[in-house]
């Protein structure tokens, strides 16, 4: 299952405190399929089928393609003094 770095579950629990009716929720990631990769926006509940991934409070909700595309990932994130997120996946291990 993916998991997050403190890095990447601070940054998330930022972009959700931004969104006010999304307060409890968390971010999402859909696979897109192909080449396109993977869309991240900001959800208040996860769909029906979501993966939902917690570290420290944060939630990442993975719809099914993500949920199988990273199984063996670890999302990171790089913080910037602007406010603004950079996300990055690595293996596991």
């Amino acid at each position: 299952m993916l998991t997050l770095t403190q890095t990447a579950a601070e940054a998330v629990k930022q972009i959700v405190a931004r969104v006010p009716q999304a307060e409890d929720g968390g971010v999402r990631i859909r696979d897109t399929g192909g080449e396109t990769g993977f869309e991240l926006s900001v959800a208040p509940d996860p769909a029906p089928h979501d993966t939902i991934v917690v570290t420290d409070g944060a939630r990442v909700f993975l719809d099914e393609g993500a949920a199988v595309a990273l199984e063996d990932r670890v999302l990171d994130a790089e913080l910037s003094q602007d406010g603004s997120v950079r996300f990055a996946l690595a293996a596991q291990g």
